[in-house]
């Protein structure tokens, strides 16, 4: 995990930079626009005295008067006469019909966005647009920091990836060597049985062993699909609830009550029913710790279409609502001693070995909670 660690530091410094670098750049634009835009408002009101003086009796340069009135080709203009009524426009594109209600709604269009310039010897009012390269640089800075976003997004989900991947690489290397290391004492214990067995040793205490060392197999092969595709069959649901919440009856305190609500009628779905009697073990124990040893524990079944809903309940002391999804992030726990894997063993059994999902559906300070398992039916035929 030490290359992970030493990544992340690099992407937040990347980010950062790349914030700064959009602000840097918003403000220059910003002030590059507001400089255009004044250059272009000077211009237009040379524009304007050019056009007065080609109305004046003054001997003025009308050579130099028409250069200037010719050098407007970018900013479009509305000259509008008080007198007549008459818009005279210039640098815009004309439609073949309305071209009246066209020029009124551009004049009122671009008096909103500039304050008209007045001709007072003609005795007109000059209204003008921004020219197109100034749109453009007023549209410029949003779709760098459109951009800039982007990029900042694309990094987050690549160390995302990136952290899930190597989360992955963690979980099943671990799992598959805990499993291996696990082969080995068990099929001692079972020579040990039997040769205890020759020896004539009570055979209920016998049995009991066995129990627990086909216990001992269940959970090395549990550990063993970790990190792996498991197969998925046609299970009922039900069976395996009962099933595991039968074996942990007789393992955990007296004070605490396991209820089921489950339909009469079988819950197929699709089921790796090894690994989904670990979720209702550890949602169980994690129900148990909650309660502190004492109290009700609800697991209920409902259908809905070609969804299996299974709601874990349990009378603990609850789940503030910050704490929603922070405690399925592996080492994440509130006991003194535990590892914090339980939750997030469940997440990732129920959402990447069977496809459903799981979370907190409620859950009330002092009162208790309910985790929420969804999954798709999905049959195979």
């Amino acid at each position: 995990m030490f290359h992970i660690q030493f990544r992340q530091p690099l992407i937040y410094l990347f980010v950062t930079l790349a914030i700064a670098g959009a602000l840097l750049s918003l403000l220059l634009s910003d002030r590059l626009v507001n400089e255009l835009a004044n250059e272009e408002r000077r211009k237009m009101e040379i524009w304007a005295l050019a056009t007065e003086s080609m109305a004046s009796n003054d001997e003025v340069d009308m050579s130099l008067v028409l250069t200037i009135l010719e050098s407007n080709n970018t900013i479009p203009v509305i000259l509008y006469d008080k007198g007549t009524g008459r818009l005279i426009p210039r640098n815009i594109k004309l439609p073949e019909e309305d071209m009246e209600v066209f020029l009124q709604n551009k004049t009122e269009e671009f008096g909103r966005r500039h304050n008209p310039i007045v001709l007072d010897e003609m005795n007109q009012l000059l209204y003008y647009d921004d020219s197109h390269t100034l749109k453009q640089l007023q549209i410029y800075p949003y779709v760098e920091l459109l951009v800039i976003a982007l990029f900042i997004g694309l990094a987050f989900f690549a160390l995302n990836r990136t952290q899930r991947a190597e989360q992955n690489k963690v979980w099943a290397g671990l799992s598959k060597e805990t499993a291996h290391q696990l082969g080995t004492p068990v099929s001692s214990l079972m020579g040990w049985v039997e040769y205890l067995r020759m020896k004539g040793v009570d055979s209920c205490l016998l049995s009991e062993i066995d129990k627990d060392i086909t216990r001992l197999q269940v959970i090395a092969e549990r550990f063993s699909k970790i990190g792996s595709t498991p197969d998925l069959t046609n299970a009922d649901l039900r069976e395996v609830i009962t099933g595991s919440l039968s074996y942990l009856e007789k393992r955990v305190s007296g004070e605490v009550i396991f209820r089921t609500l489950l339909p009469e009628q079988p819950v197929i779905t699709l089921l790796n029913e090894s690994l989904f009697g670990w979720v209702i073990e550890n949602m169980a124990k994690n129900g148990v710790d909650a309660m502190q040893g004492k109290g009700t524990m609800m697991f209920a079944i409902t259908e809905k279409g070609n969804r299996v809903i299974l709601d874990v309940s349990d009378t603990g002391r609850g789940i503030h609502k910050s704490k929603f999804k922070t405690i399925f992030t592996p080492g994440y726990t509130t006991k003194e001693r535990g590892w914090g894997l339980g939750l997030s063993l469940v997440k990732r059994i129920v959402e990447v070995s069977h496809g459903g999902k799981i979370f907190v559906k409620r859950s009330e300070l002092g009162k208790g909670t309910t985790f929420r398992i969804e999954l798709s039916k999905n049959l195979k035929t």
